[in-house]
């Protein structure tokens, strides 16, 4: 057997619990997370209080004194997952493994010498799209390198969000890693992009298209800035196979409150159309400077930026509702990010926001996570059929 009983993952670096929700979704049973920003790590507690949420800072913990803490020996964990951040492109460091040497790289440098002690079946890393193709591929071919030292097979891919049912456009890179000697395959794109013919809303069994933004949070009730409720009870049955899938079986969620705008703010938003921004502001309302997208509205039809930890600041890009005059709310920013409605936030409204902002899409991970376990399982099952024909065929043989 590849993989015996439930599998288990830890999520270093695990902010809120992106990736970890993901892998509950893809069967994972989730060990420990650990994390730096209390912030930040209050929500993964929350929403996993059979595992270990430990606060503190990674480079500080030995692997081994944290095998020790979580009960793990090394060879057990069937996953090791992180997003370490990182900062470090220097272009003037000559030496291929320099990379890792700079300080603004000790997460990602820590993050493989866990790897190294653990020794898990499988290893996902994720981090920014230019970690993987930026200086000619030399960073993330010192993280291959150092990780196929240790045994194991490597495959890096650049992957968008949209592509895989988020409503969202977030490219970010990943590393798939293995003990097997398999030569993982990126997970096959599920979703793709619109035509004019698909302008129609999508009923539960029509062909996955980009998920727009109204077909994320069109069943969530109309607010007005500043108001909300603490358990909110949804506005329509769920028109889509998106809807139906973040609401499971709840009949309310939590966190869909308003932030209250800055009167200025609020004028701002209300002088545009959905689809329009910063450029199209009245010139009284006009600002010194700022992000393209900001005061931005969203539109219905349209995939969503990438939520950044800005999110809840009208002026840091296209965050508006495409139909009230507000920004989006926690929930739905966690229904554009994939998170499912159960999901609960803890924390001020700029806390829940940065923690969005950081996250890893659920979806995402959970499409990576059973594609990495189901093509392992499958290749080492073919490989143990060859093997038993082949016994057989010897066994005619002798006959």
């Amino acid at each position: 057997m590849v993989f015996s009983g439930k599998l288990r993952a830890i999520d270093l670096f695990c902010g809120c619990g992106g990736i970890s929700v993901g892998l509950q979704e893809a069967g994972f049973d989730i060990v420990a997370g650990i994390d730096v920003e209390k912030k930040y790590i209050a929500s993964f507690e929350h929403n996993f209080p059979d595992a270990k949420a430990l606060l503190t800072d990674i480079t500080t913990v030995s692997p081994a004194d944290f095998m020790l803490e979580v009960g793990i020996a090394p060879g057990e964990l069937d996953l090791l997952v992180g997003g370490p951040p990182c900062q470090g492109f220097s272009k003037n460091v000559p030496r291929r493994n320099r990379f890792l040497e700079d300080p603004k790289n000790l997460l990602v440098k820590s993050f493989l010498d866990y790897c190294e002690t653990l020794q898990p079946k499988m290893i996902l890393m994720e981090n920014v799209a230019e970690m993987k193709n930026g200086f000619k591929e030399a960073y993330s071919q010192e993280i291959i390198s150092r990780l196929e030292d240790e045994g194991y097979t490597v495959t890096t891919v650049i992957l968008n969000a949209a592509d895989y049912g988020v409503p969202q456009r977030r490219k970010r890179a990943f590393f798939m890693a293995n003990r097997f000697n398999i030569k993982l395959s990126p997970p096959p794109q599920t979703n793709h992009p619109r035509t004019k013919a698909d302008n129609a809303p999508h009923d539960l069994f029509t062909q996955k298209k980009h998920v727009s933004v109204w077909e994320a949070i069109g069943d969530l009730p109309s607010v007005k800035h500043g108001e909300g409720h603490t358990l909110t009870e949804y506005a329509s049955p769920p028109q889509n196979e998106y809807q139906k899938r973040m609401r499971g079986t709840l009949t309310s969620t939590t966190n869909h409150v308003a932030r209250h705008l800055a009167s200025i703010q609020y004028e701002r938003l209300a002088s545009i159309q959905p689809g329009q921004g910063l450029k199209d502001l009245p010139k009284h309302l006009q600002t010194k400077g700022g992000y393209s997208g900001a005061y931005g509205r969203l539109t219905k039809d349209m995939i969503a930026p990438t939520i950044t930890r800005w999110v809840f600041h009208p002026g840091s890009g296209r965050w508006g509702h495409p139909v009230d005059i507000r920004t989006l709310t926690i929930r739905e920013i966690a229904r554009i990010q994939s998170f499912p409605d159960h999901y609960k936030f803890v924390g001020s409204y700029t806390d829940q926001a940065g923690q969005l902002g950081n996250a890893v899409p659920p979806l995402l991970a959970t499409v990576v996570a059973n594609h990495m376990q189901n093509q392992v399982a499958s290749v080492r099952n073919d490989v143990r059929e060859s093997q038993h024909t082949l016994s057989l065929a010897s066994l005619n043989a002798i006959a």
